[in-house]
């Protein structure tokens, strides 16, 4: 079945003696992109006429003739066996004059009560609600495996970088966790992004409402919205629900880069820490020794397109008066864009997670290299009664005489170490230990096995708490 109304005649064009230029139509035209709400936009005009034929609006007759019609579309919709027209401009009026055309002048009567400046606003929320959902659901997915890397890893002792120099003894199952906390963050902001959707605009008219007695909390009953708007010029010109989507996306893809930032320098020779599976790397065409992380180059890169995403939006509403203005469907494509690129992003980097190999012995050296015991050795000293900075200060000598001898601390004797402080004994061995080093940090957030399994404890009920709470909500995007 396809759409097979003849083109012409505009639904607003009562107004008008000419016809649109034919440029213009194209120009106009969003439904190459809008289309994608079209279960939105059918299921919100199937609530909206169920509610006009509840309050008597309409007749019951034509209110079951234009819900059946709309279910019919929407199967046939979901069949693949619709062709939406350009002249038809969007998808709302798509839907509309196929209706119309399906069940004759019942189909006219939908738009009783309704603008599209409100229609589009409801389609928008409805798609943004069902959108967190589903990225939320992609985020768990991801958090469940880095807290499973964790798991393994709760003794496989790395360095931990400031400024990208070693500074101190760190397991790679806190340096995940890390991770987790950010991606626990960005379930949270996607979260409060859906409840900033979760407001019902429909009844807004235009701009001012409308005279018939809607009933829009029973709309909002039926769409499984929470609450409906309170202000008409507010309702129809509000975005800030999708600009609070596309900052989580934003930041999301923040944290995604950084990790794939740390897996491209990982992967490199000068590290070795990891090894990215050949399902996520390609090689050169001229050099046959390659093996490029472009997984992990793609998602880092990937990120600035969606930051533009956001200020594109952000630039459009900037100088909008109220209420509606066309500039608004711009809205929808960034939107999209950020959305798709996330889910794509988030789905590449777990499965890649998941396929490496962490060589921990290969990091364990790197970590008993580069002083990153200092700190403790100051520490050690503190315990014996020295003031920090007098530690601290001691501690910096030590270094930069191992440096220009290119050994460690514990390689020095402990004749060495005292020309240096009287107060160094033969237990500063053991206390200098890479192992003794992160399992002294035994204190909550600490890098301690002790510590982290118990973050990986917190991280999984928070986890499963997410689950409970929006596994119900998902749903795959057109």
């Amino acid at each position: 079945m396809s759409n097979s109304q003849s083109g012409g005649a505009k639904l607003w064009g009562g107004r008008f003696e000419q016809e649109t230029d034919a440029w213009m139509d194209d120009f106009h035209a969003s439904i190459r992109f809008d289309r994608r709400l079209y279960r939105q936009d059918i299921q919100g005009s199937i609530a909206h006429a169920t509610m006009l034929g509840e309050q008597g609006i309409i007749s019951d007759a034509d209110a079951k003739a234009i819900v059946d019609g709309l279910r019919g579309i929407l199967a046939d919709a979901d069949a693949g066996r619709i062709q939406w027209r350009v002249d038809a401009e969007d998808i709302h009026m798509n839907v509309e004059a196929l209706l119309t055309e399906r069940i004759g002048e019942a189909g006219k009567r939908l738009h009783t009560g309704r603008s599209r400046n409100d229609q589009v606003a409801l389609d928008t929320r409805m798609y943004v609600k069902e959108a967190c959902g589903s990225t939320i659901a992609r985020l768990k997915t991801l958090a469940e495996t880095l807290v499973s890397i964790a798991e393994k890893h709760t003794e496989s002792i790395m360095p931990g970088y400031t400024h990208l120099q070693r500074a101190q003894p760190v397991t790679l199952a806190h340096h995940m966790m890390a991770y987790v906390e950010m991606t626990l963050r960005d379930i949270e902001r996607f979260g409060r992004a859906r409840e900033s959707a979760d407001v019902m605009p429909l009844g807004s008219g235009a701009l001012a409402g409308t005279t018939y007695p809607l009933n829009r909390h029973r709309v909002a009953q039926l769409l499984g919205f929470s609450r409906v708007s309170a202000n008409s010029l507010d309702a129809v010109s509000d975005r800030d629900f999708i600009l609070d989507t596309m900052y989580a996306c934003s930041v999301c893809m923040m944290h995604l880069s950084r990790l794939c930032e740390e897996l491209a320098l990982w992967s490199s020779l000068e590290f070795r820490f990891v090894t990215i599976s050949d399902a996520y790397a390609t090689g050169s065409s001229m050099m046959p020794q390659k093996k490029n992380p472009d997984a992990a180059e793609l998602i880092r890169g990937k990120t600035g397109r969606v930051y533009g995403d956001l200020l594109a939006l952000l630039t459009t509403m900037k100088g909008l008066p109220l209420a509606y203005n066309k500039d608004m469907q711009e809205d929808k494509e960034p939107l999209f864009d950020a959305l798709d690129t996330l889910d794509g992003c988030a789905r590449v980097l777990e499965r890649m997670l998941a396929t490496a190999a962490f060589h921990v012995q290969r990091m364990a050296r790197r970590a008993s290299e580069g002083f990153t015991n200092a700190t403790d050795a100051a520490d050690y000293l503190v315990a014996k009664g020295l003031p920090f900075r007098q530690a601290h200060e001691i501690v910096g000598r030590i270094v930069r005489e191992c440096a220009a001898r290119e050994c460690g601390i514990t390689d020095l004797t402990l004749d060495e170490l005292r020309e240096f402080s009287a107060l160094f004994g033969e237990d500063v061995y053991d206390a200098l230990s890479m192992k003794a080093c992160v399992e002294r940090r035994n204190l909550p957030g600490g890098p301690a096995a002790g510590a982290v399994e118990a973050a990986i404890v917190q991280a999984r009920a928070a986890i499963q708490a997410v689950a409970g709470q929006y596994d119900a909500e998902n749903s795959s995007l057109a």
